[in-house]
């Protein structure tokens, strides 16, 4: 069994390692490469962060373990939420918060926490019959964010339009940049997929042959798999330096939580469900 949970840790931190070091700095990059908006770059960081939850979510699946994907899902939505908040007191963000958007849309992860608990505690059979509701609860989720922050981010945007133009003449004819980091992904996704691979086998070693609790081994997960968003998190705030520019490091970190978290939830959640139940 030592030798199957040393195994579940290489594999974890691999997954983890990838995803800090070169898979999320990588999308970073690419975003910046396109001279995306913040709000933009917070929501690719975000999908980008919740790929070892898929990549473990997917792996236990296959195995058939889904009590390990709910409550990697669940713990890994909490530790995201709680690194947000650490990310926001440390770098004294905390009135920027004021804002109605950033508030709706902290309100939209709470539910991305509770929404799971409730699945759990009131024992709903997680089945097929739920993939609608997940996926009707995801684009509403996307248009409110979507939306939110259309009015107050209008002046911001403006003030900063021509360090914007700036950039873009900079970066111009960066075609070379753009397949580069996109090589780079199609890299690291196939190794992540076979690691990812491995990573299941040892899940299913654990749960079946040595009786390890799935509930334990999907809170293990979910607090390895949640380190990327963590870095993402201060990465965005240290990113803007001007001081009246706070608030779009702030809005970049607040759309990597929301999107990560309802990426986790619905998306990869659904995407786990459907598998379980192909696999019957």
């Amino acid at each position: 069994m030592i030798y199957e949970f040393v195994k579940f840790i290489i594999y974890s931190s691999v997954i983890v390692l990838i995803s800090k070091y070169v898979l999320v700095k990588t999308l970073r990059k690419l975003a910046e490469n396109l001279n995306l908006k913040p709000k933009t770059v917070g929501n690719v960081a975000g999908y980008a962060t919740s790929m070892p939850e898929l990549l473990t979510i997917v792996t236990a699946s296959l195995r058939g373990l889904q009590a390990t994907s709910i409550y990697n899902i669940l713990s890994s939505n909490i530790i995201n939420f709680i690194q947000y908040a650490v990310s926001i007191i440390s770098n004294k963000n905390t009135r920027v918060l004021k804002n109605v958007a950033l508030k709706l849309e902290i309100f939209l992860v709470i539910l991305t926490i509770i929404i799971p608990i409730v699945l759990i505690k009131l024992d709903i059979n997680i089945d097929l019959s739920i993939v609608p509701i997940l996926i009707l609860l995801f684009l509403l989720f996307i248009y409110v964010t979507n939306n939110a922050h259309k009015v107050y981010l209008k002046e911001i945007d403006k003030k900063i339009e021509e360090d914007i133009k700036k950039e873009e003449i900079k970066e111009a004819g960066n075609t070379r940049k753009t397949l580069l980091y996109v090589f780079i992904l199609i890299i690291v996704g196939i190794i992540l997929f076979v690691v990812g691979d491995l990573l299941g086998e040892t899940l299913e070693n654990l749960a079946t042959k040595f009786n390890i609790p799935q509930v334990i081994i999907g809170i293990l997960l979910g607090i390895t798999t949640s380190i990327p968003e963590l870095i993402t998190f201060f990465e965005a705030q240290n990113h803007y330096e001007k001081e009246e520019e706070n608030i779009l490091g702030v809005v970049e970190a607040t759309n990597n939580l929301l999107t990560s978290n309802i990426s986790n939830l619905f998306v990869i959640q659904t995407i786990g469900i459907s598998i379980i139940n192909m696999i019957k």
